[in-house]
């Protein structure tokens, strides 16, 4: 009954129909996995998306904890005998956890506080005497309460404790925390101060020594780098709206009359507010201010790491790839198309040795030995410099694409356990460059051995709640994962990991298997393996690929358990299932509805059908070849009003970072992406797409570049993005900044 009333009040907050929500938890609670349902179960879903899906999962868990609560604190008080009818109904028709919390608190198990010694002294009565505002002399009245074996010296004592029980009583009131909360959200302003002496230590969070701004306007970035100021203890954060206000808004809700009762009641609240209530709602206002601003950290940051995982791959390629270096050299490895290293070695074309003809000789030597398709370089240190080399060489094939190739994260992986274990004799310049060439090849297989927080995409990552962080990275690698597809018999362990219905443990024995026994044959073959049963193939089959299996659909994203259909077009056609693959006027006679029954419908025919025409497609674009301006490599080479060619590297909140190829990433501020107004950049750019900029401003004493995305970036007015007098603190990996300049000059 629970559940079902569970069920209704999440498909109408999410507006979806009742039978959808209802399949959608029935398969999620059975242990389906949120790629596979959107895929696979469209008939039961009505075909909703993974962020639908997602949606209902996160909606009916929110649905689950607020009843488990409402069940606890309905026993708890029903335990201590305070539970009347009006309260219980009052809990059962709370609606948020905020709402039971507040109507809980007056029952709730606390410390010993001013009102509790209050009531040990039998300063009740008197309290709600005079709570109740009726026409009576207090100070007579207090008098009676004076009793020295209770440490009741006089009436005044009496009246301090009775207006100590009231303040508590107000500051428990449901409804009074509620227009203090709202109050607080629409009103609070939030204010930092330098802690003083503290002022050179705390020099990159000088955009706050002396900060304030309305708390509703305060975007995500700006949140958590006062947070991450106060945390390092350089900086006093403050979180509250005008006083006077907030004390009003208490005595409408409690003052009634004007009588001697009411002046003392006017007192307790003003006490109320100060010492119970304003601490109260600012710790719940800057916790949920905090939760907001991470979780829109958290959506930046997956919305880029998904963006990079899904980059265009070049394909399977003989690619040698470099690990460029000045004086220590730069590393050269060769790798066959499936990515398997063949061969490695150092060359010097650099100072101080510049040994270039020698490097040149290798160079060509690789490449000729190993069929070699592709060049990829790194982008570090001395990766222009390689790329220059490179090009320069004469006789190179004009055919082997020449291509720089972001290796932010790859030296994360070339110490970690999963690059020593698969290269236990090579060293770490050996490993990252091996992560550079096949990150070439297919990022998505590269990048899934990384730490995405290792990346470089994110904004505060270091600043939020690390498991939610994690949650959210898990989920978003998973459909990257699935939406592509995995080769069976070549993915490593780390790429099956993320598989619809796998993990680690089993992703481990199908990489045993598949060592013991030779390449994978058919989908049938993973019952072989240890500890998969029938659930988890369901779950896992269709998003694995056999490239050349002895099933025709064995490479395509048809699941196994529509093979029948399949077969059945194909014998309904008199053709084999391979000429139904390949002929497209064979595809057009299919009659789908035919083929329609209780567990299969028209989404699923029609996916099949387009699964048959590109067998194994892969979502991701088509690789597109890019190169820096040649001769700009350093950001002295830079010059105010020249137009460039970058790459985005990461989109945050206040803007979003490219590479120019000139070792530092520029930043183009959100108000310098379009000639149009931009209250999002997720909207005009993404990680890893191609741009044009303007360069209207370079700062090398403070490694600083500027640029814009707008077709006349002096349209502005403003001459200069960063002036001397005003620091703007940001770095391209970690965006420890909030920009304040360039919020006064461009606004919130």
């Amino acid at each position: 009954m629970k559940d079902l009333l569970i069920i209704f009040r999440a498909a109408g907050n999410l507006k979806l129909e009742t039978k959808q929500v209802t399949a959608t938890i029935n398969l999620l609670d059975e242990g389906a996995t949120i790629p596979f349902i959107s895929r696979y179960r469209k008939e039961l879903t009505g075909s909703l998306d993974e962020v639908q899906i997602k949606n209902i999962r996160d909606e009916v868990e929110k649905l689950r904890s607020l009843e488990n609560r409402r069940e606890v604190i309905l026993k708890s008080i029903e335990g201590q005998g305070k539970l009347t009818p009006e309260l219980q109904k009052q809990l059962e028709e709370a609606e948020t956890i905020q709402q039971l919390e507040d109507l809980y608190l007056p029952y709730k198990p606390k410390r010993r506080t001013k009102a509790t010694i209050a009531r040990e002294k039998g300063l009740e009565p008197l309290a709600l005497k005079i709570f109740s505002q009726e026409n009576f002399e207090v100070f007579p009245e207090a008098l009676l309460y004076v009793d020295k074996e209770k440490d009741v010296k006089g009436p005044d004592e009496a009246l301090n404790g009775a207006r100590d029980i009231m303040a508590e009583m107000i500051s428990e009131d449901a409804i009074v925390r509620e227009k203090l909360r709202t109050f607080f959200q629409k009103k609070a302003v939030i204010k930092t101060k330098v802690i003083k002496g503290k002022e050179e230590a705390a020099e990159k969070f000088k955009d706050y020594f002396d900060w304030e701004e309305p708390l509703s306007t305060c975007p995500s970035h700006r949140m958590l780098a006062m947070r991450r100021g106060e945390k390092e203890d350089f900086l006093i954060l403050d979180i509250s709206p005008p006083e006077e206000e907030a004390v009003d808004i208490i005595e409408k809700l409690i003052l009634r009359t004007k009588t001697d009762a009411a002046v003392q009641v006017k007192v307790a609240i003003e006490d109320c507010y100060k010492r119970l209530l304003q601490p109260s709602i600012e710790a719940e206002t800057r916790s949920a201010a905090k939760k907001t601003a991470e979780d829109k950290a958290i959506e930046v940051f997956a919305g880029n790491i998904r963006e990079l995982l899904l980059s265009p791959p070049l394909g399977q390629k003989a690619i040698l790839a470099l690990d460029p270096g000045f004086r220590s050299g730069c590393k050269v490895v060769a790798l066959n198309k499936q990515g398997k290293l063949l061969e490695h070695t150092v060359i010097y074309p650099h100072e101080p040795q510049r040994d270039v003809k020698t490097a040149e000789s290798i160079v060509l030597a690789f490449c000729m030995k190993h069929n070699i398709e592709a060049i990829a370089i790194g982008n570090g240190t001395a990766g222009r410099e390689t790329e220059a080399f490179i090009r320069k060489i004469d006789i190179l094939p004009k055919e082997i694409s020449v291509i720089m190739v972001n290796e932010s994260g790859a030296s994360v992986y070339s110490a970690s356990d999963v690059a020593r274990e698969e290269f236990p004799n090579e060293d770490v310049t050996v490993r990252g460059a091996v992560s550079i060439g096949r990150r070439l090849a297919d990022p998505l297989a590269e990048l899934v051995k990384i730490d995405p927080k290792a990346i470089g995409v994110g904004q505060y990552q270091h600043d939020v709640d690390q498991g939610d962080l994690k949650d959210k990275l898990d989920e978003v690698v998973s459909s990257c994962v699935n939406a592509v597809g995995v080769e069976l018999n070549t993915a490593s362990k780390e790429l099956l990991t993320y598989v619809s219905g796998l993990g680690p443990q089993l992703a481990q024995n199908i990489v045993k298997y598949r060592n013991e026994n030779g390449p994978f044959k058919t989908r049938k073959d993973l019952m072989n393996v240890a500890r998969m049963g029938e659930k988890v193939f369901e779950q896992c089959a269709g998003f694995l690929r056999i490239r050349n299996g002895h099933h025709a659909l064995d490479k395509s994203a048809v699941h196994p358990e529509s093979y029948s259909i399949v077969e059945a077009m194909a014998r309904d056609n008199s053709s084999t299932v391979d000429e139904l693959m390949t002929s497209k006027d064979l595809r057009k006679r299919v009659e789908l509805r035919k083929y329609v029954n209780e567990k299969v419908g028209l989404p699923t025919l029609t996916d099949i059908i387009a699964e048959l025409e590109k067998p194994g497609r892969d979502p991701r674009k088509s690789f597109e070849t890019f190169s820096f301006a040649e001769g700009i490599n350093e950001p002295e080479d830079l010059r105010v009003g020249m137009k460039l060619q970058g790459i985005v590297t990461n989109v945050t909140n206040f803007g979003a970072f490219v590479d120019i190829g000139v070792h530092q990433d520029g930043l183009v501020h959100i108000s310098q992406l379009s000639d149009t107004f931009v209250d999002d950049p997720n909207k005009i750019v993404k990680v890893q797409q191609i741009v044009k900029v303007t360069v209207t401003e370079v700062d090398l004493k403070r490694k600083r570049i500027a640029l814009s995305m707008k077709s006349d970036p002096s349209s502005t007015g403003i001459k200069s993005t960063f002036t001397p007098k005003e620091e703007i603190q940001y770095d391209s990996n970690d965006m420890n900044s909030a920009l304040n300049a360039l919020k006064k000059k461009f606004g919130k």
